[in-house]
């Protein structure tokens, strides 16, 4: 199974813990990531998420995310196909430029799912037609860990 995390899943084990969602979030990622060593997933990158990860401000946690990105399988290259589909998604929600190009980017790579922890990206995501499911890291556990139907 081919996945793309966003920039806030490579973020998620250093945000705050002692929050209930953000520390959920933050086992099914690292059992993500975890899966992919064992060669359950294949994760993919791209230069957008490189460039975003390069962007943050604290050296300390850009060297934290930085190294569970290396865990990347492949990555996947920003083009002009990528920029015209972008600004298509863009243009069809309110979905933001980095967001957009992370889904033109997964859709090129031909992932099975990207996964986000961004709510509104979601939301906005499940209502175009896309190549791509954007779910969060909960719907991932249930959908595609174990098989089943959220509630």
């Amino acid at each position: 199974m081919k996945i793309y995390l966003d920039c806030c899943c490579y973020n998620r084990p250093f945000d705050d813990q002692t929050q209930e969602r953000i520390y959920q979030e933050t086992q099914i990622i690292m059992g993500i990531l975890r899966g992919c060593q064992s060669g359950n997933y294949e994760i993919i990158g791209s230069s957008a998420l490189s460039m975003e990860i390069d962007r943050i401000g604290d050296p300390a946690k850009r060297q934290c995310v930085s190294d569970l990105y290396t865990l990347a399988d492949s990555y996947v290259n920003f083009d002009e196909s990528i920029e015209v589909r972008a600004k298509e998604i863009a243009s069809q929600s309110k979905i933001r430029t980095y967001d957009s190009s992370h889904i033109a980017l997964a859709e090129k790579a031909g992932v099975d799912v990207m996964i986000t922890t961004d709510d509104k990206l979601e939301r906005m995501a499940s209502h175009l037609q896309l190549n791509v499911e954007a779910v969060n890291p909960f719907k991932f556990l249930i959908q595609y860990m174990y098989g089943g139907e959220q509630e």
